[in-house]
């Protein structure tokens, strides 16, 4: 996987806005960047500063959200978070909903067999969204948890997603994943999100080996639909002394075997 520089410009983005389409662009950008932290929830300029508009247009548009509970702003900090809109909308795919519940059950018990925190993500463009989270391992750390949200680069399941994209595909969505983690970040996690990516790479899946995390290791596979295309991907999470790098051959077995298993519920 290439390395991405700094210099390079910035490729359109998920959401990018169309002409014609201004409003309900904004409207979604500012619904997926609400949804990436369920739990914490936003302050208005923090929202504002990071979907790049201005404090009274975000106000504005939250008003109306509010009022249509599309989203909910919690009385004990002010924060805004997501709200039962978006829940209800959700159940309209039925087909989905099968799908989660039958994969919470399978991770569940691949998570008490290899005794670590197994994690489905979810391809949403050039993000992930952490579908499931299964096992009792505490891991200091760890973001990823239901409904998280971030670039496909920041994770070992991102990178095992990146790793299945055409060359092109797959430059295009660093430049932008680059883009957000220095617009959300800095620079500081660029050198450690390089040093998973070429690990994988070196491996042909998805391996981090506390690169991101200290004292956190993850591997991952893609999880494909029936024509092949790359939907999500599994990976387990660890502790070093659990899932040292002396294990690696028989974790991407574990892997490659659930994945195929997960596989086969999507094409149902």
């Amino acid at each position: 996987m290439d390395t991405v520089q700094l210099t390079q410009p910035r490729q359109p983005a998920v959401g990018q806005e169309r002409p014609g389409t201004r409003s309900l662009t904004r409207g979604i950008r500012l619904m997926r960047m609400i949804a990436s932290r369920p739990q914490f929830g936003w302050r208005l300029s923090d929202l504002a500063a990071a979907c790049d508009l201005d404090r009274a247009t975000v106000h504005r548009m939250l008003a109306c959200m509010t009022e249509e509970r599309m989203v909910v702003q919690r009385a004990a900090d002010r924060h805004y978070m997501p709200g039962p809109l978006m829940y209800e909308l959700g159940l309209a795919l039925p087909d989905q909903v099968q799908f989660q519940l039958r994969a919470e059950a399978m991770l569940q018990v691949f998570a008490r067999r290899l005794g670590g925190v197994a994690v489905l993500l979810l391809r949403s463009g050039n993000e992930y969204v952490c579908s499931v989270r299964a096992g009792a391992l505490a891991l200091s750390g760890s973001v990823l948890y239901p409904g998280a949200r971030r670039p496909l680069f920041t994770a070992a399941g991102g990178v095992a997603i990146l790793q299945t994209l055409s060359p092109d595909e797959a430059h295009a969505v660093l430049l932008d994943n680059v883009a957000q983690e220095v617009a959300r970040c800095g620079t500081g996690r660029l050198a450690a999100l390089q040093k998973m990516r070429e690990r994988s790479d070196r491996h042909g899946f998805g391996v981090n080996l506390g690169d991101v995390v200290p004292g956190v290791h993850a591997f991952a596979v893609p999880v494909r639909a029936a024509d092949g295309c790359t939907v999500a991907s599994l990976s387990l999470l660890g502790t070093p002394e659990l899932h040292g790098e002396q294990r690696i051959d028989d974790l991407r077995r574990e892997l490659d075997a659930m994945a195929a298993a997960l596989g086969a519920e999507v094409r149902k």
